[in-house]
């Protein structure tokens, strides 16, 4: 029996080829996101109902655990990293961030002027 076919036959036998070990290690990766992302949602649950944090800390404490959680879901589960192969990844994130910014300020900016344009003409009585 040559090597190939002592490789081929580990492969479809115990599978000794090093797949289930990679496959370990990516569950592991994504059970420690899900653990790493469960406790921020419930600190951010416990800054929110807590009278420890001073009131007006609680919003820049719940928009850094948002932070916290964006950065947990891009590394764990979108498995962004700064890696030459996902170049296009991150590209792809850039474009949809920059996509996501023009329509919050097209439409604050809209709304704004919208108010402004259609307030209601007072009417001249004689």
């Amino acid at each position: 029996m040559t090597d190939v076919d002592r490789h081929t036959l580990e492969n479809e036998d115990g599978d000794k080829g090093g797949a289930s070990d990679e496959r370990e290690a990516n569950v592991g990766t994504y059970v420690l996101g899900l653990s790493l992302a469960v406790l921020l949602t419930l600190a951010s649950f416990w800054v929110a109902g807590t009278n420890l944090i001073y009131e007006p800390g609680i919003p820049v404490a719940l928009a850094t655990l948002a932070v916290a959680q964006m950065g947990i879901h891009l590394v764990f589960f979108l498995h962004l990293t700064s890696a030459p192969d996902n170049t296009n990844n991150v590209l792809a994130l850039a474009f949809g961030l920059m996509v996501v910014g023009l329509v919050v300020f097209g439409s604050v900016w809209i709304m704004a002027h919208l108010s402004h344009n259609l307030m209601p003409m007072q009417m001249q009585m004689r």
